[in-house]
């Protein structure tokens, strides 16, 4: 099993009093993570949400119940909670009524799920966000060496656990994901009438990743009003399939201030999309696909370390740019990602004199370990 970062995190906060969620995209590996967190404990009740009576049971919990149900238990899981309407009144009953019992809830759906539970379990829970694979999940398990070999397929194939567990087969699994799959709860929650538009939308957006994105030009190009696209793109966001990365903008006027550009969270899903497994070396989109893969990267370790950013792109109405930067403490770091070492990045001296205390770093395959790990 390829240990999770999140483990150790999980593990320390068990029997604190508080419930733990565990919220990701599906197939991410929460139900697996939970597993193994639980997989010592002796009285464990775990109930799957997806199963009709489970879901009735928790939805009519009542105070006198719980010491009959739960009484026994020092663990109660609720897996794929979002089934459940009343999931945060149901939750917690549970935490305040039985405080010697830990509940681990998880959820695939952050946006029904997170509305569901915020304001009944305020102060009252652990949340944590679940990502495929992270490069420093994999290097542990794999090695160093090994891991940086096989970024090629990480580029082209992407991290979901499933993929990395089944070499051969990644397209079939990938394409099973995208299939509806991945994006499920918006066309239920949403009752969307054509949903061949929203994946359309999703395609359009994996053509233009680490491009600027232009909500206007997304409507007409897939046919819908520039209200519903940002309204699907924000949906996608809190499913964990996109993410946005907003403009840096402090001291110049020609500095964009409101543009935003789309990275998925998953390069085998973006290549999914669009139909493209090519390998690495015969394609002509390299450069978004080491992008991608960085940013993504760099904000897993962000999340799962808690070593919390404020992340952007820079560019100027003259296309002056800087891939990504990331500011802490009043202090910025510009990174540029080149997929071929041997061509030098040049960094925009207008930056470097906007920005002067500004550290500047070159990313490229030769060098990418060092920040990940």
């Amino acid at each position: 099993m390829i240990q999770r970062q999140l483990f150790d995190v999980l593990k320390r906060l068990m029997n604190t009093g508080k419930a733990i969620v565990l919220i990701g995209a599906r197939q991410t590996g929460k139900t697996t993570l939970l597993k193994e967190l639980v997989k010592d404990g002796k009285n464990v009740q775990w109930l799957d949400a997806d199963d009709i009576t489970n879901r009735n049971l928790i939805s009519n919990l009542t105070i006198s119940k719980l010491p009959s149900l739960f009484g026994n238990n020092d663990i109660v899981v609720v897996d794929e909670a979002q089934r459940v309407e009343n999931i945060g009144l149901q939750m917690k009953l549970i935490t305040d009524n039985l405080p010697n019992v830990q509940l681990l809830i998880t959820g695939s759906s952050a946006f029904e799920l997170a509305n569901r539970i915020n304001e009944p379990l305020t102060g009252r829970k652990w949340e944590y966000k679940l990502y495929p694979f992270s490069f420093f999940e994999l290097q542990q398990h794999f090695g160093t060496v090994n891991e940086i070999k096989n970024l090629p397929l990480r580029l082209v194939y992407g991290c979901y656990p499933d993929v990395v567990n089944n070499t051969g087969n990644e397209r079939a699994i990938l394409s099973q994901l995208t299939n509806s799959y991945l994006y499920k709860d918006i066309l239920e929650w949403e009752r969307i009438k054509h949903p061949d538009k929203l994946v359309k939308l999703l395609q359009s957006l994996a053509f233009q990743v680490g491009s600027e994105v232009s909500y206007s030009e997304l409507a007409n190009s897939v046919g819908m009003d520039k209200a519903t696209v940002e309204k699907y793109i924000t949906l996608l966001e809190q499913i964990q399939v996109i993410f946005r990365l907003g403009s840096f903008s402090r001291n110049l006027r020609n500095e964009l201030k409101m543009s935003k550009k789309v990275y998925f969270y998953d390069n085998g899903i973006r290549n999914a999309l669009i139909g493209n497994f090519n390998d690495i070396a015969l394609r002509d989109d390299q450069g978004k696909l080491w992008e991608n893969y960085m940013i993504s990267e760099l904000k897993k370790k962000h999340e799962y370390t808690g070593d919390y950013a404020l992340t952007y792109f820079w560019r100027t109405v003259q296309q002056q740019e800087i891939d990504y930067l990331e500011e802490k403490d009043g202090v910025l770091m510009a990174y540029e990602f080149k997929w071929n070492p041997r061509k030098k990045a040049r960094v925009s001296k207008t930056f470097l004199n906007a920005y002067p205390n500004s550290n500047v770093i070159t990313i490229t395959p030769e060098n990418y370990y060092e920040v990940l790990i």
